[in-house]
């Protein structure tokens, strides 16, 4: 009787963990991705920037715990395109007909089109949620854990915003 070896049998496990770990991964696009689509699109989706720099750890923990989590990955990947937005980014930025820029200020700077999504309130991490349209819908400042990052998207995903006020629904824990 022959019998397999441990390496032999590690290479399915590795390869089923590879395969998972991917599904779990979101699509990031740049801004222009993102508006290309949203106007090519059939049946477009809304729009979700990630306003974040490279030096904000929370930023990074919320890459590594929310937007890895294969809940939220695959509920933002079908609901949403999504974009990472460096809020001290160089490049030029169109939106609706309008250049926004970098600005060189103290230290670091900012960008201005970060800076209107934000309604001028700096803060890093904060998540933007556009619709269909590119219409601003909410800037929501701050670390979120998955699960209520989760409850914030659906609210503006599944348009339950239309029919409710965030309080009501919050407090119906739905």
């Amino acid at each position: 009787m022959k019998f397999l070896s441990p390496k032999s049998l590690l290479l399915p496990f590795f390869a089923f963990l590879a395969i998972n770990t991917t599904a779990q991964e979101v699509e990031w696009l740049s801004w222009n991705e993102a508006v290309s689509r949203s106007e090519s699109d059939a049946s477009p989706k809304k729009i979700f920037i990630d306003v974040y720099t490279d030096w904000c750890g929370w930023c990074k923990k919320m890459d590594k715990d929310t937007f890895q989590n294969a809940e939220v990955a695959d509920y933002m990947r079908n609901n949403f395109y999504m974009v990472k937005m460096d809020g001290e980014g160089k490049e030029p930025i169109v939106y609706k007909g309008k250049t926004y820029n970098f600005v060189a200020s103290g230290r670091r700077g900012y960008h201005e089109f970060a800076a209107a999504l934000m309604q001028g309130r700096m803060s890093y991490p904060t998540v933007i949620f556009l619709d269909e349209a590119q219409q601003m819908l909410s800037p929501v400042p701050g670390y979120q854990k998955p699960v209520p990052f989760l409850k914030i998207a659906r609210y503006f995903g599944d348009n339950i915003y239309k029919e409710k006020d965030w309080k009501t629904y919050d407090a119906n824990g739905k």
